[in-house]
Formats: C-alpha cells, sequence, structure tokens
C-alpha cells in the first residue's frame, strides 16, 4: 500500500526536504494517529522562494513578448494588472478615501451645503476632516474615531467659550480687555494648547494625533483669528459652523466606511493572528532544523531575520487590530469576548518569548560545539571500543574541520531504521508498545557504540536519540500553528481544538519519555571514558547539559501553546453564547462593587488580569527625588515636612518629560498668538494668515529633536507640493465648480495612496490640506462666500498670492517650532535613547544581582527573579527604545550623525540578553520543587554564584555608564567566562570526589541533578558572548580608555 499521505500545510504549500535523520514517531494534529514518515520543517535556505521566484518569472515573461505585442495588447495588460491591484484591499480603500474626500470638498462646491454651514470662510476644513478621519479603516477604527472626533469639537468648544467669556466680562464689567488678553494667551491659549501637545505625546496614536490637529485647528481659529475675542463680543457662529462640519465629515466617512466594502477588525484580528502563528510556527521550524543540522546558518540567515521582523510588524498590527475590535465588541454586547482575545494576543506575546528563548538554547548549544572545535583533535581515545574510522561510519552528525564560520557539524542524513521501529512505507499508526519496544532496542543498541571523543560526538549522539523525537514534537507543533481554527465556526473549532489538545498531549507525552530515556544513554556514554583532562571533561559537561537545556526549551514552548489552545477554546465556547451584554455602559456599578467590597475577600496581592495588561510602552524611571523627599518628611515634623514632601513631589512632576513638554508647547503657542492680539501686528498677522503657521506650530511640535524635524521637513515639502497643485489646478480650472471637484478628486487618489499604501500619512496629509487651504479657498472667495476678502483678489482671486500667503505662514510656523523644541529644555532622541538603554541595562543588572537560583532556596532570597509582567514590560520597551532609534537618526549635531548601525548591533544584542533572561525565567519556573540533590548542590555553590552573578551585574552598571556618559571603555574588565570556569571547576571538583564518598555513604548524586545548574552556567555563557559583542560596538563608537585619552595637565 502507498505510504499514507501527510497533510501540508493548510495556507502554504509542501516544501521540499533537506536535512534528514532517522525517522521518528509523530502524531498528526488533526487525527490524532501515530505515524512514521519522512517529515520536513523548512526548505533549504538556498532556494529562491516561491513569491519571488514567480515575480522573476513572471517579469521575464513579461518582458520578452512585450517586444513583440502591440500597443494595445501592452495597455490591456498594464490594465488589467491595475485593476487587480484596485481590488485589493489597499486600492479599495483607497478609492473609499477618495469619495469620501469628494463628499467633504461638496461643502465648497455644493449650494445648498455651503449655505448651510453659514456665511464664515473655512468651508473647506470639511473637506479636511474628511481626509484626517478618512474612511479605509475598520468599523472599530471608526467608532474610535466619531468619539475623539467628538471629543476633539467639545474641548475646542469649552476653550472658545471659555475665553469668550473672559474677554466680554473684562470688557464690559471692568473695562479691562487688555488683561483678558493676558488670561487668553497664558490660560487658554498656552494652557489649553499645552494640554493638546501632551495628550498627544501621551497616547501616541495615529487617531489621537489628528483629533489633536483638528483641536488645534478649532481652537485657534476661535481664539485667533475671530473678532469676537478682540472686541470683547460673544459670538457662537464659528463654534456653531465647526459643529456642523465635525458632524457632517464625521458623518460622511462613517457611512462609507460602512457601507461601501465594510472592514471589520474583529475579522482582521482572527486573520492577523493567524499571520502571527505562521511566522512563530516558521521560526520554530527554522530554529529546531538549525539545532538538529548543529550549524546556525538557518538562525542567521535571511530568512530567519525576515521572519523575525515580519512577526514584530504582524504583532504591531495585532496590538492595533485588538484596539480597534474593542470598540466593535463593546458596541455589540460582546465585551466577554474582546477580554479572551485580549488574553490570546497576550498568549501570543508570550508564545513570541518563549521563542527568543529556545533560540538562545539553540545559540548557546552551537556555541559551544564552535568552542570546543578546537580540542578536537587532542582529545584522549584510549578507551574506544571501535576504530575512529568505524565510528564516522555511523548515521551520526560528525565533527567537520572546515575554517567555516558557522558550520560545525555536517549534515544529519536520514537513513533506514534498522533498529526494529516500524519501516516509513507502513501506514496504520505506530502503537504506543511498539514505540517503547524501539525506544529500548536504541538504548540496548546505543550501548555498544564507541566511546564519545569530542563534544561534537556528545551532540551527534543526542540527535541520534531525540532528534527523530525534537523534529517530530516541532513538526506537531508547526502544524497547530499553521491550522489553529481562528475563522472557523465555533462548534468545528472546539471540536477541532480539542483533537488539537489531545493531539499535542500525546506528542509531549512521547517527547517527554523519549528525552529522559536519551538523557539517561547520553550521560552513561559519557561514564564510559573517566580519562579526560579536566577542561575537556567540562566541555563535555557542558555540552551534554546544553542538549537537555535545548530540549527543555521545546518543551516549554509545547506547554505554552496548550495554554494558547485553552484560551481559544474559551473564546470559541463564548462565541457560540448568543447572549448580549452592554455591562460596560453601567459604570456606576463599579464605583459600587468597590466600595461594598469585604475585605475579607480582597486578596493579599492585587493581581492584574491578562485582559488588563496595559498596551502602551512602559517607562524605566530613575527615582532620584524618592530618598530626598523621604529625608525632607523625617527632617521637618508634622505639618512642615508633609509640605516639603509635597513640594518636592511637585518638583519631581515637573522634572518629567511630558509636563516639560506640554509645558514648553503652551510657552511656544501663546508667545507666536500674541501677534493676533497686539494691535500694531494684528493686521499682519491676519495678512499672512498666522492661524495656519500657528497650526503648523502645533503639528510640527513634537517630544523630541529628531520626531520635530522628520515632522517639519515633511510639512513643508508638502506645502509647497500642494501650492504648485493648487495654482496649476486653478489656472486649468478657471474656477469651474465641477472641474474642480474632479481635479481635486483625482489629486486625492495619489495623496491617499501616500497615506494608504506607503505609510507616509503626514506627508500626503500637508499635501492635500494645502490643496484645500488654496484652491478651496479661492473657490469660496470668487461666489463672494466670505465678509472680508479683498487682501487676496476679492471675487477675481489671486491662487499665486494665496499660495504664497499660505507657504510662508507654514514655513514661518515650521521654523518657529524648531526653534521652541531647541531652545525650551529640549529633548534629544539620541540622548534619550541612550539613557534609556542605560537604565534597560541597569534594570538586567539588577535582575542578575538577585542571584536566579538562589530564588529556589527557602530563606536564601526573598525577591523574585523576574515575573512575566516585568519580562513583556522588558521587550516592550525595547520596542520603545527602537522608536526612539529611529527619530535619532532625523537629528544633526556638529560632532557627525546618529550611529545608527552600532546601536542596531547593541540592540540586538540586548535583545538577544533578554532571550537569555526568559530562558532562565523559564528553568526556574520549572523547578519551584527542586530534589535532594539539586538543594545541596545549590548550597554547595552558594558563593561561587552570588561571584558570578555580581560580576554581571557590575558588567552591566559599567556598560550602562558608558552608554550615558559616552566615555571609553576599559580594555582590562574582568572576564565572566574565567569566574564562571571556577564555577565549573567546583563542579568538576565534587564530580571526581563524589565517586568516592558514594562508598562512605554519604549524599550520592544523579547526572539530572546537574541539570538546573548546567543550564544557569549555559545562560551566563550566553550573557558573556552578547556582552564581547556589545563591548566590541562601544569600542568602535568611544574608543578605549588609555594615557593618550586621559591624562593630567
Amino acid at each position: 500500500m502507498e505510504p499514507p499521505v501527510i497533510s501540508p500545510r493548510t495556507r502554504r504549500p509542501t516544501r521540499p526536504p533537506i536535512d534528514k535523520i532517522r525517522n521518528g514517531t509523530f502524531i498528526l494534529p488533526s487525527t490524532g494517529e501515530r505515524l512514521q514518515h519522512q517529515i520536513t520543517l523548512v526548505e533549504n535556505s538556498s532556494v529562491v522562494p516561491k513569491s519571488y521566484a514567480c515575480s522573476i518569472t513572471s517579469n521575464v515573461s513579461r518582458q520578452q513578448p512585450r517586444l513583440r505585442r502591440s500597443l494595445a495588447d501592452t495597455m490591456r495588460h498594464e490594465l488589467q494588472t491595475f485593476w487587480h491591484w484596485m481590488k485589493s484591499p489597499t486600492g479599495k480603500g483607497i478609492l473609499k478615501c477618495s469619495l469620501g474626500y469628494l463628499l467633504g470638498s461638496m461643502g465648497t462646491f455644493f449650494p445648498p451645503l455651503t449655505n448651510f454651514l453659514g456665511r464664515q470662510d473655512g468651508k473647506h476644513i470639511l473637506a479636511t476632516i474628511t481626509v484626517y478621519f478618512h474612511p479605509a479603516r475598520s468599523a472599530g477604527s471608526m467608532v474610535e474615531a466619531a468619539v475623539l472626533g467628538l471629543a476633539a469639537f467639545l474641548y475646542a468648544t469649552f476653550v472658545g467659550i471659555s475665553s469668550m467669556a473672559v474677554s466680554v466680562f473684562f470688557e464690559t464689567q471692568l473695562d479691562l480687555i487688555e488683561v483678558a488678553y493676558g488670561l487668553i494667551l497664558i490660560v487658554f491659549c498656552g494652557g489649553g494648547l499645552g494640554l493638546v501637545g501632551w495628550f498627544k505625546q501621551a497616547y501616541n496614536s495615529p487617531l489621537v494625533s489628528v483629533a489633536c490637529s483638528l483641536t488645534s485647528l478649532a481652537i485657534i481659529s476661535i481664539v485667533t483669528k475671530e473678532n469676537a475675542i478682540q472686541t470683547g463680543v460673544f459670538s457662537n457662529d464659528k463654534i456653531i459652523q465647526v459643529m456642523k462640519m465635525v458632524s457632517i465629515g464625521i458623518a460622511s466617512t462613517a457611512c462609507i466606511c460602512l457601507l461601501v466594502w465594510p472592514v471589520s477588525a474583529r475579522l482582521e484580528l482572527q486573520k492577523t493572528m493567524i499571520k502571527t502563528t505562521e511566522s512563530v510556527g516558521d521560526m520554530l521550524s527554522l530554529i529546531t532544523q538549525g539545532f538538529i543540522n548543529g550549524s546556525d546558518i538557518g538562525i542567521r540567515s535571511g530568512s530567519f531575520t525576515n521572519t523575525q521582523k515580519k512577526h514584530k510588524a504582524l504583532f504591531t498590527q495585532l496590538t492595533k487590530c485588538l484596539r480597534e475590535a474593542r470598540f466593535e465588541h463593546y458596541i455589540l454586547g460582546t465585551e466577554n469576548q474582546y477580554k479572551n482575545k485580549a488574553k490570546l494576543v497576550n498568549c501570543l506575546e508570550r508564545l513570541a518569548l518563549s521563542i527568543g528563548g529556545l533560540k538562545s538554547a539553540a545559540t548557546t548549544q552551537l556555541t559551544l560545539l564552535k568552542e570546543s572545535s578546537g580540542i578536537s583533535s587532542s582529545t584522549p581515545t584510549n578507551n574506544s571500543r571501535c576504530t575512529p574510522e568505524s565510528f564516522f561510519d555511523l548515521p551520526l552528525a560528525t565533527y567537520s574541520g572546515r575554517a567555516d564560520k558557522y558550520a560545525v557539524l555536517k549534515p544529519i542524513e536520514e537513513v533506514v531504521d534498522e533498529l526494529g521501529v516500524t519501516s516509513s512505507n507502513q501506514k496504520d499508526a505506530l502503537p504506543q508498545a511498539d514505540y517503547y519496544r524501539s525506544l529500548s532496542v536504541i538504548s540496548a543498541e546505543s550501548s555498544f557504540l564507541p566511546t564519545i571523543r569530542t563534544p561534537s560526538e556528545i551532540f551527534s549522539r543526542f540527535i541520534m536519540l531525540l532528534g527523530p523525537s525534537i523534529k517530530s514534537l516541532a513538526y506537531t507543533l508547526s502544524q497547530i500553528l499553521q491550522q489553529l481554527p481562528f475563522c472557523e465556526n465555533p462548534l468545528e473549532a472546539i471540536t477541532v481544538i480539542e483533537q488539537f489538545k489531545k493531539s499535542l498531549g500525546g506528542a509531549m507525552s512521547l517527547y517527554s519519555n523519549a528525552r529522559s530515556e536519551a538523557l539517561k544513554e547520553l550521560y552513561k556514554s559519557k561514564e564510559l571514558n573517566r580519562e579526560r583532562p579536566a577542561s575537556i571533561e567540562a566541555d563535555f559537561e557542558e555540552v551534554a547539559a546544553s542538549c537537555g537545556h535545548f530540549s527543555f526549551s521545546l518543551l516549554t514552548f509545547a506547554k505554552e501553546m496548550q495554554n494558547l489552545m485553552d484560551i481559544l477554546e474559551e473564546l470559541k465556547e463564548q462565541t457560540e453564547d448568543t447572549h448580549r451584554s452592554w455591562k460596560w455602559l453601567k459604570f456606576w456599578r463599579k464605583w459600587q462593587n468597590s466600595s461594598t467590597l469585604d475585605p475579607e475577600e480582597e486578596p493579599l496581592v492585587e493581581r492584574v488580569p491578562d485582559n488588563q495588561t496595559s498596551r502602551r510602552y512602559p517607562d524605566i524611571i530613575l527615582n532620584k527625588q524618592a530618598s530626598e523627599a523621604l529625608l525632607a518628611s523625617q527632617r521637618f515634623p508634622d505639618m512642615l515636612g508633609s509640605f516639603a514632601y509635597r513640594l518636592i513631589s511637585f518638583a519631581k512632576m515637573l522634572d518629567r518629560d511630558d509636563v516639560r513638554f506640554a509645558i514648553k508647547v503652551g510657552i511656544g503657542a501663546s508667545l507666536y498668538a500674541l501677534l493676533a492680539f497686539i494691535p500694531a501686528t494684528r493686521p499682519i498677522y491676519q495678512f499672512w494668515r498666522g492661524e495656519w503657521g500657528l497650526l503648523s506650530y502645533m503639528l510640527v511640535c513634537s517630544m523630541t529633536i529628531g520626531a520635530s524635524n522628520t515632522t517639519g521637513y515633511s510639512r513643508f515639502i508638502g506645502t509647497f507640493i500642494g501650492a504648485v497643485i493648487a495654482n496649476i489646478v486653478w489656472i486649468i480650472c478657471q474656477g469651474n465648480p465641477f472641474a474642480l471637484a474632479f481635479c481635486g478628486w483625482l489629486i486625492s487618489l495619489p495623496c491617499f495612496y501616500l497615506i494608504i499604501a506607503r505609510g507616509m500619512p503626514a506627508f500626503g496629509r500637508f499635501v492635500m490640506l494645502t490643496y484645500n487651504l488654496s484652491c478651496l479657498y479661492a473657490y469660496s472667495m470668487s461666489i463672494q462666500d466670505r465678509e472680508d476678502d479683498k487682501d487676496e483678489g476679492g471675487i477675481a482671486p489671486i491662487i499665486s498670492t494665496i499660495a504664497l500667503h499660505r507657504l510662508v505662514a507654514v514655513f514661518v510656523g515650521v521654523i518657529w517650532g524648531l526653534i521652541v523644541t531647541r531652545i525650551i529644555w529640549p529633548i534629544s532622541a539620541r540622548q534619550k535613547f541612550q539613557h534609556g538603554l542605560s537604565l534597560l541595562w541597569l534594570r538586567m543588572g539588577l535582575i542578575w544581582k538577585r542571584d536566579p537560583l538562589a530564588t529556589l532556596l527557602d530563606g536564601e532570597s526573598t525577591i523574585p527573579y523576574m515575573d512575566i509582567r516585568e519580562e513583556v514590560a522588558l521587550h516592550r520597551y525595547l520596542l520603545r527604545l527602537e522608536n526612539l532609534r529611529n527619530s535619532a537618526k532625523s537629528e544633526f549635531e556638529l560632532r557627525g550623525p546618529f550611529p545608527a548601525k552600532e546601536f542596531e548591533n547593541i540592540m540586538d544584542s540586548t535583545s538577544n540578553i533578554l532571550d537569555s533572561l526568559h530562558a532562565m525565567n523559564d528553568i526556574i519556573q520549572s523547578n519551584k520543587a527542586v530534589s535532594e540533590g539539586e538543594t545541596f548542590l545549590l548550597q554547595y555553590t552558594t558563593n561561587e554564584r552570588a561571584h558570578l552573578c555580581s560580576l554581571i551585574s557590575h558588567l552591566f552598571q559599567v556598560i550602562a555608564s558608558s552608554l550615558k556618559i559616552e566615555y571609553p571603555m576599559s580594555d582590562a574588565l574582568p572576564s565572566i567566562l574565567q569566574v564562571r570556569d571556577r564555577l565549573l571547576s567546583k563542579i568538576f571538583q565534587y564530580r571526581k570526589t563524589s565517586v568516592d564518598a558514594e562508598l562512605t555513604g554519604v549524599l550520592t548524586l544523579k547526572d539530572e541533578d546537574y541539570e538546573l545548574l548546567y543550564a544557569f552556567i549555559l545562560v551566563t555563557g550566553q550573557l558573556a558572548e552578547d556582552f564581547n559583542k556589545v563591548e566590541k560596538q562601544i569600542i568602535n563608537l568611544y574608543g578605549v580608555m588609555n594615557e593618550d585619552i586621559l591624562r593630567l595637565t
């Protein structure tokens, strides 16, 4: 009979195999069958990806016949290609946006709507609102946009009415209009716009940013442009007009969003989850295949790097979709489903952390193999039972003497199973008893293998024993990741998940048993030759322990997969329930529940549910004022001490970057708006359209200098392009409303292409904003829709003058924003990045100072090593530093450009260190109940471990200090490897003496008792390697400390 056909990935084609090992028993996830069959984790990395190959083939096949095709055929082919692109989600989104803009421009071109908006100018803002809140978004995002747009209007209305009330009061009651001007400038203009700036940077969301832009536009128009405040007269005409435009603009874009090719954030979340699990499966396959092959080519390959980058981008998209799906679930009354989806996203994040730990374990193993290659030729072979030639004839991965940078072992080839295991041609599932019988045969047969002579041969023996099981479990996990039923109906999905859970449980059981037997055989074969030097014995022990470390990390990943499927099953059960509730509307119940809670029911330790974990980037703060506040409260008694404490706390708040940013934004806005309140400068402010300069200032102001430079450049270039386009269109159309509307629709297409497809939203918005300010504004003037429009041509508008005024205003606003950003409390992205990276290294030093293994002994450490929330927060903080690094590229200083490449390498090493911390955390979490032998070893090595942890913490501080003050590093830093070798030596010394101790009745230790301590040593070895990489990059940046750099004068 033909062998069983293994189901390929449901969403991807099966890849051809490259590296082969002995066929192992694996479980098919969809059916639970135990089979033996040739399986492939990844395709050959040298093979060109299919999509790329297809694109090359299509290009070649398209170019050669094109020489013989007619012009009509070429045009037909290009039109078909364009039509297919327009039917894609991106093309549909651009068409939806252009339709929304066309409706928004009707506020200027459609007379009934124009009359409804009133006689005030600024009706082009309706078109601008459709650009800000464009309809190419999901329904949940549209709900969020509507909420933010309404909040923006209410806040602007509050500021406008309050400023008018102050002006009217001081003018009519006190006849002190100048005092009113001062209060309005300081409180409403400075304070109001400063709060807008703080809100914008605090939430750091695209929708919040455009809502803040709309708020700034409304406040600036009411406070500085209208004459009501300057004359002390209350007028609500502008407020009503803005309300109408906001309502019409958001309503029109919402209708298009929900009626024309609607997009659901819930479905997008499911699709993104599918892509995320696929990327996790790809990384798992690449790491496992690289480990089995004994080469880190796969892990260091471009394919793995691209998969990592893709996963980071997908996870960012996953977080965005989750936020948007929350609004849809709350509107539909399915908020419980959202909570489980939030748990699912958090579980996917922990799954990515487990992948990082698995990668760290594989990298550690391969590093040890490269280090041990130098001693392989001098290893004694006295006790070999057979000749070296017979050993290398075995189907094992053998050591290669090539000077390749990566390769240490030759590829492992698959052989026909001759040990009594079922043939790969057998179709029936392999019974449990047959599996254990084959395992016992392997165990018996392995005792006749030659004595291990080199560390690489330990790895070869381990792969022979456990390689098939590793590959089988990785294959089962990869298949489950590719086939998780995110989009299926609840009943079918629950059935599939239950089958997957059974299959994964069986696969983990097979793997755990095989792992236990393989490690026993590995240590048994290692002990056959005791006549080895201590240094070589150390390498043997490390390689053997690292094999167990990787196999354990793979098992930890499988356990995390079980948690993922439990949450997914719970989600599907809730999806099946049609009951709906809108408990989030009953906000008063939260207050009642918190006030009526029984004190006896309060938890001793506050627990934050997974669904309430903040998705915002965390921060690390150096709390320097804490000790000062405590000393002040102790130094002064009673009232005075309390006042001193509060005063220092207030000073601490003012020292925060976000508070300083809000203050300086308010100061800059007040100084710029001052021109609108001085009688001598107000005509100039009005003539050159100063309100658009003030708006440009608000848009350019960013937290860091680099971000301000990037936004300012985009703002000015976009304004210039928009002004040129407006001139050309006005000259062509000659004020015809139909031609202007059609041309505006055409111009919006490439602008929305920049916003949606190219990821350049600011640049595309600036082009459209300037076009609206010039062309649409000119048409409003031509139909006598303004009360005072003589300065720019009146009913015969001079488009060049209008565009020039806008261009000058924007240029002045951009320059003023850059000046304020650089002069008032400047925040350099370069310095903030280096400061944040230094704090991250200090934090990791504190974590390692805790001595991870000390937490396993009762009474030795009262501080936990690291919980999952701290670990996730550190990884998110690393993403925040990555954003700062990108902003720092746009900062220009006299000392030269920002060394982006060196800091990118440092960030990669920092990410590897966090992966090592995760690997250590997994080991601790799984060994909370240590054995008697492990306890003895931990107590026996307490001093050496403490010395090693102190040294690692010290090196973290040294590197953090060098990064912070930008000083050269000393080339005489203590070595982690030397202290680590002392710990190894003490362990080896005990192992050598333990044989005699067994005769005297002292505690006998098993090889398994050493695994925990060796895993600790392996992680420190990986840390040492990453420390060396960081040290080299810092030396490249700042040099080495020597007599020439630091000398007395």
